[in-house]
């Protein structure tokens, strides 16, 4: 009986770990998200400036 009583605070554990730990790898997609983003804007402007100065 011990082991049913215990059943739905175990859950309700494994719950808060498992949203919290979902909050943390959203958070590092959205960081990687951004400096993606901001790794291509400065590559492309290299190009262009390139090809300014080839031309």
């Amino acid at each position: 009986m011990t082991n049913k009583s215990h059943f739905p605070l175990a859950l309700l554990a494994l719950l808060c770990t498992t949203l919290s730990s979902c909050e943390l790898i959203e958070g590092i997609f959205k960081a990687g998200v951004w400096t993606g983003v901001i790794i291509v804007v400065l590559v492309l402007a290299l190009i262009i400036w390139l090809i300014s100065k080839i031309f």
